[in-house]
């Protein structure tokens, strides 16, 4: 129990044990993540059926990505600081049949990440539900960690939020206010702290690729999009990676960059199977996706991996 709780109970009290502020709250030099998204174990044979409402009796295919995922990444060299999943870890809604062995074999691959690189995890809509309830949120608490929790790496400041809550709250609404609160407070530390940059993760995109793009079920209803973009704005947030597209997009807000990452999992598109690259260098954050194919065989590129060891 105390190798579970180390390795995916890392978010208590919101914020990460991994990583000690006062160790991290300063510019030190640049350094690197590993961003994934929608593993979402049990996803590719309903999909394959025409049948996503399922909890998918099914999933070898997505262990044996999300294996090259993590070999992949424990191969590379200098280890990146963490690895951040962006929700969908897997596909059985709460309640559903296949949940608990998703969530067991899901588990059971990502425990093999190396020691040293700590993993970061993001709720998404599989994860909680589509409409949260507080006792969905409480369990997904009990096997993952906090809902949402910021955390220091090397002077750049990370936020993690629960998407779900803006994107249907109607059954936990006080939940939703408290991260409202919480949120606004942490805005606010970012505002006068003098962090290089900082960075959110969340599941839902908040646009796919046009700030004013129409509401559906990738992104969010667009007031509520543009309160955040704002609040987002005004607090020098840079850029924030989101997943749940199950694709590649991306766009801008008065220079907050919007990345969508595609999944590790099922693809709905054209692109490949894979994880993103994210280099925090003092003037820039620079990423690329790379398929899981390349990043195992190829590694990082060089240009990429020149820009670490800038100071």
């Amino acid at each position: 129990m105390a190798e579970e709780r180390d390795v995916f109970l890392s978010a208590r009290g919101r914020t990460l044990s991994a990583f000690r502020e006062d160790n991290e709250c300063r510019w030190k030099a640049p350094f690197y993540f590993i961003q994934g998204a929608d593993p979402q174990f049990g996803l590719m044979k309903a999909w394959a059926n025409g049948d996503c409402a399922s909890g998918g009796d099914e999933w070898e295919e997505e262990i044996r990505l999300t294996v090259q995922a993590v070999q992949a990444i424990n191969q590379l060299n200098p280890k990146p600081k963490f690895f951040v999943v962006c929700g969908d870890l897997i596909h059985g809604m709460p309640g559903t049949q296949w949940r608990k062995d998703q969530e067991r074999d899901l588990k059971n691959v990502l425990k093999n990440i190396d020691q040293d690189i700590p993993l970061v995890f993001v709720s998404g809509n599989h994860d909680i539900g589509n409409i949260p309830t507080p006792e969905t949120i409480d369990d997904y608490c009990k096997h993952w960690g906090d809902d949402y929790f910021s955390f220091w790496v090397g002077g750049v400041f990370f936020l993690v939020l629960n998407s779900q809550l803006y994107f249907d709250s109607s059954k936990c609404p006080e939940l939703k206010q408290a991260q409202d609160e919480w949120l606004n407070g942490q805005l606010a530390v970012a505002e006068k702290r003098k962090c290089k940059h900082v960075i959110v993760f969340q599941h839902i995109p908040l646009f796919l690729q046009n700030p004013d793009e129409d509401h559906d079920y990738f992104n969010l209803e667009k007031t509520v999009r543009y309160e955040l973009m704002e609040k987002f704005h005004k607090a020098g947030i840079k850029a924030v990676f989101s997943g749940h597209y199950h694709r590649n997009a991306r766009g801008s807000y008065k220079g907050l960059e919007m990345v969508v990452t595609s999944a590790i999992g099922c693809q709905l598109g054209e692109d490949t199977h894979g994880l993103r690259v994210v280099i925090v260098t003092a003037e820039k954050i620079v990423h690329k996706y790379y398929s899981l194919n390349d990043l195992s065989s190829q590694g990082i590129e060089k240009e990429l991996m020149d820009l670490i060891k800038q100071n």
